[in-house]
């Protein structure tokens, strides 16, 4: 399947493990900013890897929850 996605791509030389094209939008906003890291913390629990967001051992929402993480962030304090 990736050997296949990358010989439709000139791009890509061998396997493509992610899509190619991607929909960049412009975060302009505190609250739109915090709805897309809530949809990108709850992935792994959309697709049942964990109960809870905070749960992922690679996820940033240990983070916010002040739970040791793999992934260092910088808070810095408008996200919570």
């Amino acid at each position: 399947m990736f050997k296949r996605a990358g010989e439709k791509n000139s791009n890509v030389k061998g396997y493509q493990f992610w899509h190619q094209n991607n929909h960049p939008i412009e975060l302009w906003s505190i609250p739109m900013i915090k709805e897309k890291l809530e949809y990108i913390h709850n992935n792994p629990v959309k697709v049942g890897l964990v109960m809870e967001a905070r749960e992922s051992k690679h996820s940033s929402a240990r983070n916010y929850t002040e739970l040791d993480s793999v992934i260092p962030i910088e808070n810095i304090g408008f996200l919570g």
